[in-house]
């Protein structure tokens, strides 16, 4: 009788142990299981994330691309509108009276330039007028030479040195008749450099230093089509 009772304790014992056994193993492969789909989770999710960022930049290229390409075409019709002014004689001054001189050498020097500019001939113009300002820097057609030798580099599509001299000629003389609109021509440079933040600056400049200039107007019109 204790025998059967201890044989009996013993199965018992035996099962329970086994279904405890059969329950740990199966508790164990649930957890392989479940870390094996988060680590899995966790990959695709990795993987969605750096296709979206790649996808973020190519989209950020291909923006900054077409906003270049923009400021190209608006720099390419600012060009042909200023060639279009000059041999018009529209806009840059040109049907402003410029200063005589009373030195005949001076003003066939400053003449001579003038022609240049005005036969489109704009390297030698360029030239021609910082000659000029080198041999009369003190001369009254100064302003006047330096204006022209930044709107023929412009014209000749040396942007930078346009700039460099367009500005400096606004800084030295910004009472100049001529200062805005060389403001709106360092503007056109920035464009076709594709500093659009520079030439906003430009820009709003012109609109702040001389709101009753015809160049204000044209620049907020600019401004506009920059934003």
């Amino acid at each position: 009788m204790n025998v059967l009772i201890k044989s009996r304790t013993f199965l018992a014992t035996a099962a329970a142990t086994s279904l405890l056994f059969f329950s740990t193993t199966a508790s164990a492969f649930a957890d392989d299981e479940a870390r094996r789909a988060i680590l899995e989770l966790r990959e695709q999710i990795r993987q969605m994330t750096e296709r979206n960022q790649q996808a973020r930049l190519q989209l950020a290229d291909r923006i900054e691309t077409l906003q270049q390409e923009v400021a190209s075409l608006r720099g390419q019709i600012e060009r042909m509108r200023f060639e279009l002014d000059v041999k018009d004689g529209r806009g840059l001054g040109l049907n402003q009276d410029t200063p005589q001189v009373s030195n005949p050498q001076e003003q066939a020097a400053f003449d001579q330039a003038m022609n240049f500019f005005r036969a489109g001939q704009y390297k030698e113009a360029a030239e021609s007028f910082g000659t000029f300002a080198n041999n009369y820097p003190n001369s009254q057609l100064n302003a006047d030479a330096r204006f022209y030798r930044g709107s023929s580099l412009y014209a000749s599509k040396s942007f930078g040195p346009a700039v460099t001299e367009l500005q400096a000629m606004e800084q030295n003389h910004p009472e100049h008749a001529r200062a805005p609109d060389a403001l709106l021509i360092v503007a056109a440079a920035q464009i076709e450099q594709n500093n659009l933040s520079g030439a906003r600056d430009t820009l709003q400049r012109i609109t702040e230093k001389y709101p009753q200039s015809n160049a204000a107007q044209t620049a907020q019109e600019r401004l506009k089509l920059l934003q």
